[in-house]
């Protein structure tokens, strides 16, 4: 099937405001909850059977409190956040950023994140604490390694809820990534990381090939993955 007859079967993506930060945190929180980044920047460990529920009822509470921090971190920006309704209820979402010269990167160097930023930033780590803090620096750390040397678009997070799942939501979150990359002047490719082994042959159908692996904290790998705009045969 083409990409032209899929999109017109598809549900529609539709770009999500500021106000509906809290749908695609919900979003994320059930998507990710045993996600190896959150698990291991919430806990200390990236391995879901060694932490059962992390810090027993905390751990739901801290959860939504880093899914918002990254959230707000593109929404702040004005950068997309996108998502797929299933009448009222928001089934999937996919957070995007422009890291490389392009719409909506602030200017580099000292002073350029906004006071709001700075703010929501020492906020969540106040109340996640400083060995949260320190071991989201380790993955920040070797996803540097991870990315690619030319304007691209950087998919965030994509995530569908569970009772969502096995609809084909990902791959039109992924196809409209793909537009936008293609439509965003300068943008080269789509770049992303996952930390699910599993997830590393599905992104590889959809045309992004590997740019690194490293390890973070002895407890998972990360792999960088990119996609250049030009590769458009991918199912």
């Amino acid at each position: 099937m083409s990409a032209a007859l899929r999109a017109r079967d598809s549900p529609p993506v539709v770009r999500l405001s500021s106000e509906q930060v809290p749908l695609v945190v919900r979003v994320f929180s059930a998507a990710f909850k045993d996600y190896p980044v959150m698990r291991y920047v919430l806990t200390g460990s990236g391995k879901t059977a060694d932490t059962g529920d992390g810090d027993g009822d905390a751990y739901p509470l801290r959860l939504r409190e880093l899914v918002h921090f990254f959230v707000m971190a593109r929404a702040l920006r004005d950068e997309p956040l996108l998502g797929i309704f299933d009448g009222p209820v928001l089934s999937a979402a996919a957070t995007l950023s422009f890291p490389l010269p392009g719409p909506g990167s602030p200017p580099a160097g000292p002073g350029s994140e906004s006071p709001a930023m700075g703010t929501l930033r020492e906020k969540t780590w106040g109340a996640l604490g400083a060995e949260a803090r320190s071991r989201y620096r380790d993955c920040t750390e070797a996803w540097g390694p991870l990315g690619v040397e030319v304007p691209h678009t950087h998919l965030n997070m994509i995530g569908v809820l569970p009772s969502h799942r096995g609809k084909g939501l990902a791959r039109v979150l992924l196809e409209h990534v793909g537009r936008i990359s293609r439509e965003t002047p300068g943008s080269q490719g789509v770049t992303l990381t996952t930390e699910d082994p599993a997830n590393v042959p599905l992104y590889q159908k959809f045309g992004y090939e590997i740019t690194g692996r490293a390890g973070v904290g002895g407890e998972f790998e990360t792999w960088g993955m990119f996609r250049r705009n030009e590769d458009d045969d991918a199912p």
